[in-house]
């Protein structure tokens, strides 16, 4: 999530507008609630069902926390591969992807008391390998912080961080802040918008299998999701408050994944930005992530240079595997 638009929806300042949503996406809203996901089940947690599919057998249990406007299913390809070696788990928070509606924003110990409860549910054997991307690398470490005892290791994959803002340039920082998500969606998507992003999704999961690539994609380019993600990361500074108030995370491997990319992706949502300013936010990043890693005993931060904060999920899978897999046999 961090201070930049990518880190909460797709759609570019160039096509802002207010939303004023109509009968027929109210529609589609309880359509998406209520829709059968193509792999998975729901479990019923409290008042919500919440999506989880479960594959694998062992301990401990890989999870996956995605991004904010994400679902668990972006993390389909490694999951099946981590299912090799373990359980493997992915999800939708209440609010998000195939879960039940939930007002927005929601707190970090709300996400993580939900994620909490739902492991207990679905019955995923404790201890847990939390892979988080994005603002699910937040939610993953308030988890580990609260449940300490639950957690055997952290793979973040481009996490928020409490510290983003104070590592980022002066002007960066600026821009960014002069972004409102709020605007960021307008009522209605141009053709030419949906079919580009349609075709960078499409690129990405190019091998998957066609029943998991279509209704995904579909559900990436609307305008729901598009909300949900800047809707979800509204509060991004009560969520950092809260993590900077639970105290340091426990001493367990870590290994973050650090994408320096300017993809396709990074150039839609970061128009307008010089180019020599997003090579500064990639350093920067770089350094917070290399900091991350050291407070622990056993941390690491590995540079993905040929992919972005948003397609390395998608794009290296292989990355991903690799540090689950060392952090397994750590």
């Amino acid at each position: 999530m961090g201070g930049s638009p990518e880190r909460c929806t797709l759609v570019s300042a160039n096509v802002s507008a207010k939303w004023a949503p109509t009968v027929k996406e109210s529609a589609m809203r309880r359509q998406t609630a209520e829709a059968t996901p193509p792999v998975g089940r729901h479990y019923q947690v409290r008042d919500r069902r919440l999506f989880l599919h479960q594959s694998g057998s062992g301990s401990p249990a890989v999870v996956f926390l995605p991004g904010a406007g994400s679902s668990g299913m972006d993390g389909f390809a490694v999951q099946q591969r981590a299912a090799e070696l373990t359980t493997s788990v992915l999800y939708d928070r209440a609010g998000t992807g195939w879960s039940d509606r939930a007002e927005l924003p929601r707190t970090s110990t709300q996400v993580t008391d939900e994620l909490h409860e739902l492991l207990r549910v679905a019955g995923a054997p404790a201890p847990y390998l939390l892979v988080g991307h994005s603002l699910g690398g937040l939610y993953a470490r308030h988890y580990a912080q609260r449940f300490p005892d639950e957690v055997a290791g952290l793979v973040l994959v481009e996490p928020e961080h409490e510290d983003y803002d104070s590592y980022m340039p002066k002007e960066l920082n600026e821009l960014y802040q002069a972004w409102d998500p709020g605007d960021a969606v307008p009522d209605e998507l141009p053709d030419e918008i949906i079919q580009f992003y349609r075709t960078l999704f499409a690129r990405e999961m190019a091998d998957w299998p066609e029943e998991i690539r279509e209704p995904l994609i579909e559900r990436h380019v609307s305008l729901e999701w598009l909300r949900i993600g800047g809707q979800e990361a509204a509060n991004r500074y009560r969520l950092h408050d809260e993590v900077r108030d639970a105290g340091p995370m426990p001493d367990v491997p870590l290994i973050v994944l650090t994408a320096t990319a300017i993809d396709p992706f990074k150039e839609a949502v970061t128009q307008g930005i010089p180019p020599s300013l997003l090579h500064e936010e990639a350093e920067a990043k770089t350094r917070l992530y290399t900091a991350l890693a050291k407070s622990v005993a056993h941390g690491e931060n590995r540079v993905i240079d040929d992919a972005g904060h948003l397609s390395v999920i998608f794009r290296r899978p292989d990355a991903v595997l690799q540090a689950i897999h060392d952090l397994l046999g750590s």
